[in-house]
């Protein structure tokens, strides 16, 4: 029976069943705290307010993840979505982007972040290896990050250097011929300095097997990770960082079949590649005891290609089935050079704890400059060889405050706004260019109550803006368009800036004796000009043309729960549950079905599934011996906007056993037990050219998510 309430029954049950047990606590039976570092001050997650969940290194080391991908699923009301090689794109309840063929993202709705390097666009580098944990922020955070997270933000947090000297060698194999292996090194360089180091490389033959060149690695992983940071702290008043990150892949893109399976027919496989650094420049002075100075500046400069087999099969392909018009032999490729300089300082003033009558503030000055030199290339036997280069820069300056009061001992009053100018520069080799830009605003006003020693209560109301941009594709593509599609596109060149409004009520409480944390929000969010991604396929001309489609508002609502039991020290249970319900007013596109353009009114946000859910249990066996057991999954969803095909729901089951003894430590894990078919991203329209299957008919075609994966990992720490 399809119960889309089930996942929230059970977690209710999971907690309130184990309640008896509690009954003898024994004191050193204690949840571990948990800091959050995403916001201007450290603080205790059980303390913050907002809907935040934290994504520990004991989960990333259970599931054996070394991509955000293969954690982020645990989180209530966060998707994400395939579209290459790696799924590089996030969407917070309802809101984000969808997938990148062409244009330029240079603020997806769901911002990321390496420690203080904004990576932003670049989030196929989200690679997990020495990452202490993975912070997400839900909702606007408009007076932190402006419009770097207008529907959230996604924050690695990786390990720091320590005061001793430790090193760790890790390594691990899994099926599907994956292995990877690593070395931290981490200590003291001088009496004031420290540094770390950690690097890794990761490989995988991918789940694909390409019928045509008899291969099962044209979708492969081989993925480099790189990252130091050296801390100088001369004194008790001053601190320095320097970190640099490097991060090297060159990845399969073969991913689609005609018959929704993981055999492929394509006999040009494409590739994902990216090389990315970033540095990375920090400070912190102590001006007196209740005032300090910041200041962040970083640089990250990324080469992008992606390249695929555009018709997905071979001229063999076609003589063992009988292919209307023959195989196409079309190929589309896409390279990016992206930098971007970031400069953020700010002062913060009062002390880390308030009295009733005392309050605190933070005042900043943020810079960012970016620009993309963006090459295109389509090469087709039936449509003709199109190729084009565009240029795009951005600059965007802000000033931000916020001030928290504390009306008394248990009200805390905070209120936060952030200015922002924003302005861009187009220009491609198809003689269309614009020079445009926004003022925008983003603000938030929230209460706190602490209505015990143990629970808080908070009610928040932000506003978040993303600047509007360029639709490149269309204005790239739009001379070779046929005219129905030119006269459709010339209102849809530019798309404008849009505003989310969040309102949020939460509580977050720990009971038993520190034994039971429980979060919960609710929220409302409401969206004007928004930034929908849609596609239209011109059959004429062989084109796929996407664009933003801003003319319409969109809303959403639902509820977040997480909870962690910790019964005795040997056994701990943990549930994370979303609902979410969503609705776009009003969208224009073009069905394939009719051929046609037509409007479609209170559709459901794509990639939006109206319930997740993530509940397990850790237990530890023996002093050496652990392990772990948890099944997450999610309801349907839309998975475009052109189309009302649908991601199925699905179900995953995963477990580890770990072993531990002094320096050793082996894991054995599995992702997806079952190995259930599920899809992660989704396309519509007419690619198979075989007669008895109906040639060129419109079809749903799924990429399929990962299957069956197991392995071993193992680490020596010295």
């Amino acid at each position: 029976m399809h119960y889309p309430y089930r996942p929230l029954v059970a977690a209710l049950l999971l907690c309130s069943a184990a309640g008896p047990a509690l009954s003898k606590p024994d004191p050193a039976d204690k949840l571990e705290e948990v800091i959050v570092t995403a916001n201007y001050r450290d603080m205790a997650l059980m303390n913050t307010v907002g809907s935040i969940s934290v994504v520990g290194q004991e989960t990333i080391e259970e599931r054996a993840a070394q991509h955000l991908e293969e954690i982020l699923n645990a989180v209530p009301n966060v998707t994400f979505g395939g579209g290459a090689s790696r799924s590089r794109f996030i969407q917070v309840r309802g809101v984000g982007d969808l997938e990148q063929y062409y244009d330029p993202k240079y603020y997806p709705s769901v911002g990321m972040m390496l420690d203080n390097l904004e990576l932003g666009d670049s989030a196929n580098a989200g690679m997990l290896f020495d990452v202490a944990q993975v912070e997400v922020l839900r909702g606007p955070q408009g007076t932190r990050y402006g419009a770097s997270a207008h529907a959230g933000m996604v924050r690695l947090r990786t390990n720091a250097p320590t005061e001793e000297f430790e090193g760790q060698l890790s390594g691990g194999a899994g099926n599907y011929d994956s292995y990877n292996l690593g070395l931290i090194l981490s200590g003291p360089l001088t009496e004031t300095v420290s540094g770390r180091l950690a690097v890794q490389q990761n490989t995988s033959d991918g789940f694909i097997d390409n019928d045509r060149l008899d291969k099962d690695n044209s979708n492969d992983f081989d993925e480099l990770t790189a990252r130091t940071r050296v801390q100088w702290t001369p004194d008790d008043r001053s601190s320095y960082e320097i970190s640099a990150f490097y991060f090297d892949s060159d990845n399969g893109q073969d991913s689609w079949s005609l018959e929704n399976e993981r055999t492929t027919y394509s006999d040009q496989p494409g590739r994902d590649t990216q090389e990315t650094l970033g540095i990375t420049a920090a400070g912190n002075w102590l001006l007196n005891n209740a005032l300090s100075l910041e200041a962040v500046v970083n640089y990250i400069d990324s080469d992008l290609h992606n390249s695929y087999d555009a018709d997905w099969v071979s001229d063999e392909f076609c003589q063992q089935y009988q292919c209307s018009f023959g195989n196409d032999t079309a190929r589309e490729a896409f390279d990016r050079n992206r930098d971007r300089w970031i400069a953020d300082v700010r002062m913060l003033g009062g002390s880390d704890a308030l009295s009733a009558g005392q309050g605190r503030y933070v005042l900043g000055l943020y810079a960012n400059n970016g620009s993309e030199d963006f090459d295109y290339d389509y090469r087709s036997v039936w449509y003709g060889d199109f190729a084009s280069s565009s240029d795009y820069e951005t600059d965007r300056y802000a000033v931000y405050g916020e001030y928290e009061y504390a009306a008394t001992e248990r009200l805390s009053l905070i209120g936060g706004l952030r200015l922002e100018r924003f302005e861009d520069d187009y220009s491609d080799t198809n003689g269309f260019s614009t020079d445009g830009s926004d003022d925008l605003w983003n603000a938030e006003l929230s209460a706190r109550y602490d209505w015990s020693d143990d629970t808080l209560v908070y009610l928040t109301l932000a506003r978040g803006a993303k600047p509007g941009g360029v639709n490149t594709t269309a204005s790239a593509n739009q001379p070779w368009m046929s005219p129905p599609f030119q006269d459709f596109t010339s209102g849809k060149l530019t798309f404008d800036d849009e505003t989310l409004w969040n309102t949020e009520i939460g509580i977050k409480t720990r009971q038993f004796d520190q034994r039971l944390s429980l979060t919960a929000a609710v929220f409302y969010m409401d969206r004007d000009n928004a930034q929908l991604e849609n596609w239209m396929w011109d059959d004429a001309t062989g084109l796929w043309i996407g664009y933003l489609d801003s003319t319409s508002g969109a809303d959403s609502y639902g509820l977040e729960i997480e909870s962690t039991l910790l019964i005795t020290q040997s056994l701990e249970l943990f549930a994370n549950v979303g609902l979410l319900e969503t609705e776009v007013d009003s969208i224009e596109t073009f069905d394939l079905d009719v051929f046609d353009f037509v409007e479609k009114q209170d559709r459901d946000q794509a990639k939006s599934p109206s319930y997740q859910y993530n509940l397990g249990a850790r237990v530890s066996i023996t002093r050496q011996l652990s392990g772990m057991l948890e099944v997450e999954g999610q309801d349907d969803s839309f998975y475009g906007y052109y189309h009302d095909g649908k991601l199925d729901s699905y179900d995953l089951l995963n477990a580890s056993l770990k072993w531990a003894n002094n320096s050793i430590s082996v894991t054995l894990w599995g992702r997806n037990l079952t190995d259930e078919d599920y899809a992660v991203h989704g396309l519509y329209f007419g690619n198979d050219p075989r007669d008895d299957f109906g040639a060129f008919q419109n079809e749903t075609y799924l990429q399929l998510g990962e299957p069956r994966t197991y392995g071993v990992n193992l680490n020596y720490d010295f």
